[in-house]
């Protein structure tokens, strides 16, 4: 640890120089700040900060991130702006522009773009910056240095983004004020809202549920489960719910807690001897709350069950997280870990159900102890049986930004860690869920299911997320506008959801859709919630624009860069078959004319794409699954393809 210290200080130093800084004594808690043109921001826990001229630099422990806060003044336009801060921040260092994309005023300001920068993958690194515009004045944040720091610092560049407002803004809050009831009116106004969005955003199918004073006022749906079809979206309509999954999962622990089968202080390896994290030290470490906080330093970790071999059984969670080592202490920082979450979910299957497999005593304690008695009975991860009768289809956007039916074998990548994710359901059982939520335990029909203690245990905030917003253990809170809230979304290929409850106000709402688009309706759909409610600012409707411009934007410059299909003198020079001792075999083949790749749950087209630095990738260029990216290279005379997360590098060497 002394000498990663060390290292953290040098390149801190070497930053500094670069900047005309001097180095500054890290802040002990969050603590709020202001520049001399007096925008007001939030200098996240452990981070420096300095003062140049204009520019505020915040610095990550590590030393090789920086967050900088730039008073430009007046400028011809966000690009102005941003080009002006840079020179301001380090001058003589600006990358070419690779995106520009316009979020719709708020918070303040009248004005609001993200610009994103060039990278090469052998950089590693994010170059970002979001102008902001208060009358004639921009104010810019870049965002500079190490991918992987910022992936591990995310909560912390995102309370100093949230944090940003101009000089005497006050926010907009409802603290205090007395909802309005969900009557028809309202409700239908959120339904209209709804389907709205869902066509700006060119989402087929949307399934809803709106709880009042716990109660369901209405559940249904808007759209199609199917592009092209005519079946309706109803509140039986089956979707994935995906990280969804987690908190209903936890909540099964809670039901085991009353039982007596655990607590949530316990180590894990009381409860299940085989666990093993990392190394001896943290394995000991491992309390049974530690599964599912999030906050233990383990790392996203996706690509090493995406890109696996197809089926593995429920025991692989384990086995992965035994050669995976934290990358930050406990309890310092959120990172969100899929397998820490399925092993949480496997936990107390294991304590249900000791003599049955794992995946099998899961499955059977969910439909004993929360599914059946709390009468979510099209709730399930069977997926034949989710995949017949009334299910909606996933949805994405093709290489060209049209929108297509897809297909669900990809999303067959969770069944393995199924806790962290592979749950169907409908907006009627979600309500009930919610509902459950909203009573502190009751089901719908005043039954208790779970002790208070216990199932408000999951809400306990944890590790911060984002400014107001903290994680628990499968649940999020948020204070959003002055009200506490309890959310959590979910995300698989085609599948975007999330549900709210108010639990001072006894309201709730679930959202789920059938499209990846729906990702970007979910938190203007909560926004107009709080307006129906609260009479709050009319702003839902034009975050909905704002995001489908960007959406609209993020294809266009996605597809500039690509050659569809691949580049044949690139695509004549690779290996037919690569192997990878973590995740196993990538093959590519010819089919129908083109190149036609195999890894994993990938499996699609392949396209090319020239780097900054003329280094150049594969991209996989499938329906709902385009952009995953292999830098194409060599080590040791054998071609090699690479793919690389925020924090982790697959490198695949030809099989000869």
């Amino acid at each position: 640890m002394k000498q990663q210290a060390s290292k953290a200080m040098l390149a801190l130093a070497l930053l500094s120089q670069s900047v005309g800084l001097s180095a500054q004594t890290p802040v002990t808690a969050d603590t709020p700040g202001k520049t001399a043109a007096g925008t007001t921001y939030t200098q996240p826990k452990s981070w420096t900060a300095a003062t140049r001229g204009q520019a505020t630099v915040l610095a990550a422990p590590e030393g090789n991130l920086s967050v900088v806060v730039v008073n430009v003044g007046a400028a011809a336009d966000a690009q102005a702006a941003a080009a002006k801060a840079w020179s301001l921040y380090r001058p003589g260092v600006l990358r070419p522009v690779r995106l520009v994309t316009a979020d719709a005023p708020g918070e303040g300001w009248n004005e609001r773009v993200s610009i994103a920068y060039e990278t090469s993958p052998s950089e590693r690194a994010v170059a970002a910056a979001l102008a902001l515009r208060s009358g004639n004045a921009w104010t810019v944040m870049i965002a500079d240095g190490s991918e992987s720091t910022f992936a591990k610092r995310s909560a912390a560049a995102t309370v100093i983004q949230q944090s940003l407002r101009p000089a005497g803004y006050a926010r907009e809050s409802f603290a205090g004020k007395t909802a309005h009831r969900l009557t028809p009116d309202r409700v239908g106004a959120l339904r209209e809202f709804a389907a709205q969005a869902a066509r700006a955003l060119e989402v087929p199918g949307v399934g809803i549920a709106l709880i009042d004073r716990g109660k369901v006022v209405w559940q249904g749906g808007v759209g199609v489960r199917t592009l092209g079809s005519a079946e309706p979206v109803t509140a039986d309509t089956k979707f994935m719910i995906a990280s969804n999954t987690k908190g209903m999962a936890t909540l099964l622990l809670s039901v085991l807690a009353d039982e007596g089968k655990l607590r949530w202080d316990q180590p894990v390896t009381e409860l299940y001897p085989q666990f093993r994290l990392g190394d001896d030290a943290t394995t000991r470490s491992t309390l049974v709350r530690h599964l599912v906080c999030a906050c233990t330093g383990l790392p996203r970790k996706d690509y090493a069950f995406v890109l696996a071999d197809t089926m593995a059984p429920a025991s692989d969670t384990f086995k992965q997280l035994a050669a995976t080592q934290p990358t930050s202490k406990f309890g310092e920082l959120f990172q969100y870990n899929n397998l820490m979450a399925s092993a949480a979910g496997y936990l107390g299957g294991a304590l249900a159900y000791p003599k049955l497999e794992l995946g099998a005593a899961f499955d059977r304690a969910m439909e004993t102890r929360i599914f059946q008695p709390l009468r979510m009975r099209n709730t399930t991860f069977d997926y034949a049986q989710g995949m017949r009768g009334d299910w909606a289809r996933p949805h994405g956007r093709d290489v060209d930004g049209k929108t297509v039916v897809i297909s669900n074998e990809f999303n067959f990548t969770v069944y393995p860690h199924r806790p962290a994710g592979a749950a169907w359901s409908t907006a009627a059982d979600m309500a009930r869920y919610a509902q459950l939520e909203l009573s502190k335990g009751l089901t719908p029909e005043g039954k208790r299911l779970v002790s208070e203690a216990n199932i408000v245990e999951r809400r306990r905030r944890g590790v911060l997320v984002a400014e107001d917003s903290w994680y628990g253990m499968g649940l999020f809170e948020r204070i959003a506008y002055g009200v506490p809230i309890v959310t959590h979304g979910g995300t698989l290929q085609g599948y975007r959801s999330n549900f709210w409850v108010l639990p001072e106000a006894g309201i709730g709402a679930v959202v789920l859709t059938n499209s990846d688009s729906g990702a970007a309706m979910l938190e203007p759909f909560f926004r107009r919630l709080l307006e129906v409610v609260y009479d709050g600012k009319p702003e839902a409707a034009q975050d909905v624009a704002a995001a489908a411009a960007r959406v609209r934007a993020q294809t266009t410059a996605r597809r500039e860069k690509l050659t569809v299909p691949g580049n044949p003198a690139v695509l004549a020079k690779l290996a037919s078959t690569y192997r990878n001792s973590e995740t196993g075999a990538l093959t590519l083949r010819d089919r129908n004319g083109a190149k036609w790749l195999d890894a994993g749950f990938v499996e699609g087209p392949v396209a090319t794409r020239k780097n900054a630095d003329g280094s150049v990738s594969l991209v996989s260029a499938g329906p709902g699954a385009i952009g995953i990216e292999m830098l194409i290279g060599e080590r040791n005379g054998a071609r090699t393809l690479t793919v690389q997360d925020s924090q982790h590098e697959y490198v695949y060497t030809e099989v000869r």
